[in-house]
């Protein structure tokens, strides 16, 4: 009896942790459909039909497309070519290093070296200001400074652990190097990069203290638009807000279902053999 009652045991303290944020998607998604104490769609209909929030919307899924793309092509990059260097204690300790500050620590960074008068902006011919810029730059090499180290870390395991015979195969086979790539190692990292990209795009569409701190007053990214209207002094506002939380939770949650369809069928493939 225990023993088929412990994974359900060992599965409690996730599903308690859960509770929370579960409880706080279904309290937004209530209110936002009783902001008079009825069922209605109203709120709704006017998020979708605000402007400013249909930009902050599309704004932040640019700005978390680029980032999630630059932090997997880059992270990729350096765990492949420079994985002879990864193996070792310190070159491990080089990428764990950046992983222990948290982003906020990054933003500031990045606000002392880019922004208008910035350490490293300040040599540049016209002194730009790559943070708190309407183009995200400052966002983006937020993020990067902290998700390539995290793309890394994913993937090592998998370049580590990998058979080598396969790139002989295809070198035996008389493949090329790109041939060596599609079809000794992407079948093994692609999953791994879907569920990292996904982590990533997922967590710079939603966050609030970077785009707080290194972003413009205007384009805003959707958690800051959010945040603003949460807490307003104009609690008509406020069912507006509960319907930009519901509306991106969502947004995320369908980008999950079908990125996790996709990886789930590719490891499917790739046990059956095809």
């Amino acid at each position: 009896m225990f023993v088929r009652r412990k994974p359900w045991l060992m599965l409690t303290p996730a599903l308690l942790f859960l509770l929370l944020p579960l409880y706080g998607l279904w309290s937004a998604l209530w209110n936002s459909l009783t902001p008079d104490g009825e069922v209605t769609l109203r709120v709704y209909s006017a998020l979708f039909s605000n402007t400013e929030f249909l930009f902050s919307f599309f704004y932040s899924m640019w700005i978390a497309l680029i980032s999630t793309i630059l932090s997997l092509m880059i992270g990729w990059l350096m765990t492949r070519f420079f994985l002879f260097y990864l193996e070792n204690t310190g070159g491990k300790l080089a990428v764990w290093l950046p992983m222990i500050f948290p982003h906020f620590v990054w933003a500031y960074l990045i606000l002392l070296l880019f922004r208008e008068g910035g350490v490293i902006s300040g040599f540049l011919p016209g002194d730009p200001a790559f943070a708190n810029d309407p183009q995200g730059i400052g966002i983006i090499l937020t993020y990067l400074g902290k998700e390539i180290p995290f793309v890394i870390l994913m993937l090592l395991p998998v370049y580590l652990e990998r058979n080598r015979a396969y790139d002989d195969l295809v070198e035996t086979l008389g493949g090329s190097f790109l041939s060596r790539i599609k079809d000794a190692e992407w079948p093994f990292i692609a999953p791994v990069l879907i569920e990292t990209g996904l982590i990533i795009f997922a967590f710079t569409f939603s966050a609030y203290e970077v785009p707080a701190l290194v972003g413009a007053t205007f384009p805003e990214m959707i958690s800051v638009f959010t945040y603003d209207w949460f807490y307003s002094g104009d609690w008509s506002e406020r069912p507006l807000a509960f319907a930009a939380m519901v509306s991106s939770s969502a947004f995320i949650g369908i980008v999950a279902w079908i990125l996790l369809f996709f990886m789930n069928k590719k490891r499917r493939n790739i046990t059956e053999g095809l």
